[in-house]
C-alpha cells in the first residue's frame, strides 16, 4: 500500500496560486484560519514585525535622501543638472496649486500665456501634490517642495510596493524588499526623477492594484458587498491619480488590462466569475465617471484644451539595444550608453542584461504559476510597445513595424510617450522576482533545495548593477530682488500682467521661476506649457511668438542692439495691448545693455526699480 504525503502548507508570507480552472483559479491569501484571528493580526502589526517594517521604510527613505542630497542641501540655489527647465515648470505649477486653499485657483489659469490662459489638466500640473504640500510651499518656497517631492516619490513608491507584496501577496520580507527596491529605484524611476514628478509619483499604483486584486478575490468568493466596495475604492484611487499624473494612470490601466487578459487566458475562469468581477469594474467606472465628468470635459473640451500630445512617437521610442544596457545613472553604466535614448530623462528601458536573463529564467521556471506567467507576458507586451512605431536597434532603423502601431492614433494613446511604456514593465518584473525568490525558499523539491539560496543570489546579482548614483545638480542664479522683495508691485497690481525680459519660453522658462517666488501673484504672456497652438489646433509646447517677443529673443541671443523704427514701435504697442500688459521689466541677464537700449528705442526711457529697469504701459 502506498502512503500519500500530506499536502504542503504554504508559509504565512507565501502566495498560493491555484492551478485549477474556473473559480478556483485565483489569487488567495494563504495563512488564513487560526492566523486570521486577533493574536495573529496583533503579531503582524505590532512588536517585532512592525519594527522591521519601520526599519525597512526608513531604509527606503534614507536611500532616497542620499540620491537627492545635492538638491535637498540647497533647493533654492541648485537645480537638477539634467533638466532644470522642467524643474522651473513644476515649481510654477506647485506654487499655483497652493491657491486651492487660498482662493483664486482655476482649471484654466490666466497667470500664464496672458490673456489666453493655460488649461492645467492639459499639462502635468500634479494638482493633488501641490495641494498636499501647500504648507511646505508657503513656508519654504516651491523649490524646497520640489526637492522634497523628488525624494518622497522614490521612497513612497518603494514603500507602497513593499506593503502590496507583504500584505496582499503575503510575500516574505527579504523578497519584498528586493522587489520594492526595484520598483522605487529602477533606472527609469531615477531617470524620470530629473523633474518629471507626474511620472515618479507612483505610490498610488500599488493601491490601485490592491483594489483590483481585492475585487477579484471578492468575485471568487461571490461577496457582492466587498466587490462593490472594492469598485468604489478603485474609483477614488483613479480620481486621485488623475490629479497627480494621468500618464501613469493610463500606463497602469493598460498594463492591468494585458495582465488580466493573460491571467484569464491561463486560468480560463468561468463566465459567472467574470460577470461578478465585471460588476465591480462597472461600479468603479460609474463612480469615476461621475466624479471626473467635469474635469475631463474641461481637459478635452474646455478653453485651451488639446486633443493629443505634443510628442512624436517617431522620436520618443526605445532603442532595442537599450534594454540590455546599463543606465549611465547607475553604478554599472557609463555616459556612452546615454546615446541609446533621447537623454538622461528617458532612460526607461535600461534594465541591464543580467536582469533580463534572470527575469526570463524565472518566468519560464514559474510558468505553471498563473500570476508569474501573466506578469511576464504583461512585462514583455509593455516593453514591446515602448519600441514605438518602428523598431530601431543601436540607432539602425530596421524598417520593421513595432507593435505600437496597433494602438497608434487611438484616443489618449498619443498623450503618452512610447518609450515610457517600459516603465510599466518594472513592477511586473519585480513581482516575478518576488515570486521566484519565495518559491525557491519554500516550495522547491528536496533534490534541488539549493535553489533556496541560489535564486535570491541571482536576483540580487541582477539588481546590484542597477544601483543608482545620486542625481547630479548645478548652481542656479538668484531670483532678482525686483521679484523676491515684492518691488514688482510698484508697476503692476495683483493679478496684473508683467512682461519679463527676457520672456519665458519653452527652452528658457526662467521668468516663471520669478513668478513662483511671488506665489504667482502676477500674470505673464507666453511661457512654457502645453497648448492648442500646433497645426490644425493640435498640441504644441508654448505659443507662436509675436513679433515683439521675437525681437526681444533675437537681441537676447545675439547681444546686438536692434535698430527700431516706427513700424516696430507700432507693433510693440499692439502686442502689449494684446497681452494687456501693465509693465515691462528687464532684470539681470547676459546682453542686458543691448536689451535696454533696444527697449528704450521701442518704449522710451525706462525707470529703475531695485535691480530692474521697468517701462510702465499706460
Amino acid at each position: 500500500m502506498t502512503r500519500t504525503a500530506p499536502p504542503r502548507t504554504p508559509p504565512p508570507h507565501s502566495v498560493e496560486i491555484s492551478e485549477n480552472s474556473g473559480a478556483d483559479s485565483g489569487i488567495t491569501e494563504a495563512g488564513d484560519g487560526p492566523l486570521g484571528g486577533l493574536r495573529a493580526r496583533t503579531r503582524r502589526w505590532v512588536g517585532v514585525p512592525l519594527l522591521r517594517d519601520l526599519l525597512i521604510l526608513a531604509g527606503f527613505g534614507a536611500f532616497a535622501i542620499w540620491l537627492t542630497h545635492g538638491l535637498l542641501a540647497d533647493p533654492t540655489g541648485r537645480a537638477l543638472a539634467q533638466n532644470p527647465d522642467d524643474q522651473t515648470l513644476y515649481e510654477w505649477f506647485l506654487t499655483y496649486d497652493t491657491k486651492i486653499w487660498s482662493g483664486g485657483f482655476h482649471l484654466v489659469t490666466d497667470r500664464l500665456n496672458a490673456p489666453f490662459g493655460v488649461n492645467l489638466l492639459a499639462n502635468t500640473t500634479v494638482i493633488a501634490l501641490g495641494a498636499v504640500f501647500t504648507p511646505v510651499t508657503l513656508a519654504y518656497g516651491a523649490a524646497t517642495t520640489f526637492a522634497v517631492i523628488v525624494a518622497v516619490n522614490l521612497a513612497a513608491t518603494a514603500a507602497a510596493w513593499y506593503f502590496l507584496f507583504t500584505r496582499t501577496l503575503r510575500a516574505s520580507r527579504p523578497a519584498s524588499v528586493a522587489g520594492a527596491a526595484l520598483c522605487g529605484f529602477a533606472p527609469g524611476m531615477i531617470s524620470q526623477s530629473n523633474a518629471h514628478l507626474h511620472i515618479t509619483a507612483q505610490w498610488l499604483v500599488p493601491a490601485i492594484v490592491w483594489a483590483v486584486v481585492r475585487m477579484w478575490r471578492a468575485a471568487v468568493a461571490d461577496d457582492r458587498r466587498r466587490t462593490a466596495t472594492s469598485g468604489v475604492a478603485l474609483a477614488l484611487l483613479v480620481c486621485l491619480q488623475v490629479l497627480i499624473g494621468e500618464e501613469t494612470l493610463f500606463l497602469t490601466a493598460l498594463t492591468l488590462l494585458f495582465v488580466a487578459g493573460a491571467y484569464a487566458w491561463v486560468t480560463k475562469p468561468g463566465r459567472p466569475l467574470i460577470a461578478r468581477f465585471g460588476r465591480g469594474i462597472g461600479v468603479a467606472a460609474g463612480v469615476a465617471v461621475v466624479l471626473l465628468a467635469y474635469p475631463l470635459w474641461m481637459q478635452f473640451h474646455g478653453p485651451q484644451a488639446v486633443p493629443d500630445g505634443p510628442f512624436s512617437p517617431y522620436y520618443f521610442y526605445a532603442d532595442l539595444a537599450s534594454f540590455p544596457a546599463f543606465s549611465p545613472l547607475s553604478i554599472a553604466g557609463s555616459a556612452d550608453s546615454a546615446s541609446l535614448s533621447t537623454g538622461y530623462t528617458e532612460l526607461n528601458t535600461f534594465f541591464g542584461w543580467p536582469l533580463l536573463l534572470v527575469t526570463t529564467a524565472a518566468t519560464v521556471w514559474l510558468r505553471r504559476n498563473p500570476v508569474a506567467l501573466a506578469s511576464g507576458i504583461g512585462a514583455l507586451v509593455m516593453a514591446l510597445f515602448s519600441l514605438g512605431p518602428r523598431i530601431v536597434v543601436a540607432h539602425h532603423n530596421t524598417h520593421v513595424p513595432g507593435p505600437y502601431r496597433l494602438i497608434q492614433g487611438l484616443p489618449v494613446v498619443d498623450g503618452a510617450l512610447p518609450m515610457r511604456f517600459a516603465l510599466a514593465s518594472v513592477p511586473l518584473i519585480a513581482l516575478v522576482l518576488v515570486l521566484a525568490w519565495d518559491h525557491a525558499r519554500s516550495a522547491a523539491p528536496r533534490p534541488i533545495r539549493g535553489t533556496a539560496l541560489g535564486v535570491p543570489v541571482l536576483v540580487l546579482a541582477a539588481l546590484v548593477p542597477l544601483t543608482p548614483r545620486p542625481l547630479p545638480t548645478v548652481e542656479r542664479a538668484e531670483i532678482p530682488r525686483f521679484y523676491s522683495e515684492g518691488l514688482w508691485r510698484q508697476c503692476a497690481p495683483e493679478g496684473g500682467v508683467i512682461v519679463p525680459v527676457p520672456m519665458a519660453t519653452p527652452p528658457e522658462p526662467e521668468p516663471m521661476r520669478y513668478a513662483a517666488a511671488t506665489r504667482v501673484a502676477f500674470s505673464m504672456p507666453e511661457g512654457f506649457f502645453i497648448g492648442p497652438y500646433g497645426r490644425w489646433g493640435n498640441a504644441s509646447i508654448g505659443i507662436p511668438r509675436r513679433q515683439t517677443s521675437a525681437l526681444i529673443d533675437e537681441v537676447t541671443r545675439t547681444g546686438k542692439v536692434r535698430d527700431v523704427n516706427d513700424d516696430d514701435r507700432a507693433i510693440a504697442k499692439h502686442d502689449l495691448a494684446v497681452w494687456q500688459a501693465d509693465c515691462v521689466a528687464l532684470t539681470d541677464t547676459p546682453n542686458r545693455a543691448a536689451l535696454e537700449t533696444t527697449l528704450e528705442g521701442l518704449l522710451g526711457p525706462g525707470q529703475t526699480i531695485g535691480d530692474a529697469t521697468v517701462w510702465r504701459i499706460s
